[in-house]
């Protein structure tokens, strides 16, 4: 039987790519934003102590996977979901003090940030939902007493998600 090389190179390709993709899954670091579970978000205390963590954390098997810096906010999302955060004063001015977050994936944000809001109230917490805490990234928060000093956020998924701008830099003295 006639198999053309074009055709095992072909395969031969596309048995690497699965076997390689399969290595990257069990090895805890899947190259693909699928699935996406929502994320956890904890916060430090300086850009140094970021810078720390995220060091600590990689040094014990839990790497960085890429940074989404804007302004506001300096993030290192993890292989697992979680990110480590510095957020500047404003941003946490504007979160009431909320450092930490449950990310939750939304196909609207707004509306089930809202329906969370009430759910919330329902129970007899209090809830209020926080647009454009870092303006220009599409997440809603949740600020409730229920969880005091942690918000829920919702946002779109990652796919969804704008490229920040690049942050401005800041002056070296």
């Amino acid at each position: 039987m006639f198999v053309p090389k074009w055709l095992l190179a072909v395969g031969g390709v596309i048995f690497l790519a699965l076997a390689v993709w399969t290595w990257l899954l069990a090895n805890g670091r899947n190259p693909l934003p699928f699935p996406d579970g929502g994320s956890r978000i904890f916060a430090a205390a300086s850009p140094e102590a970021k810078t720390a963590i995220v060091d600590v954390l990689a040094r014990n098997g839990l790497r960085e996977r890429f940074r989404v810096d804007t302004d506001g906010v300096l993030r290192s999302i993890l292989f697992d979901g979680t990110i480590i955060n510095w957020s500047a004063p404003g941003v946490t001015r504007r979160l009431r003090g909320a450092t930490s977050a449950i990310g939750l994936v939304a196909d609207d944000p707004l509306r089930q940030a809202e329906d969370a809001a009430a759910v919330l109230k329902s129970h007899g917490f209090s809830a209020d939902v926080v647009q454009d805490a870092d303006p220009g990234v599409p997440v809603v928060f949740v600020l409730t007493d229920a969880m005091p000093g942690t918000a829920l956020n919702f946002r779109p998924h990652v796919i969804h998600m704008p490229r920040p701008p690049k942050p401005t830099p800041t002056p070296t003295p």
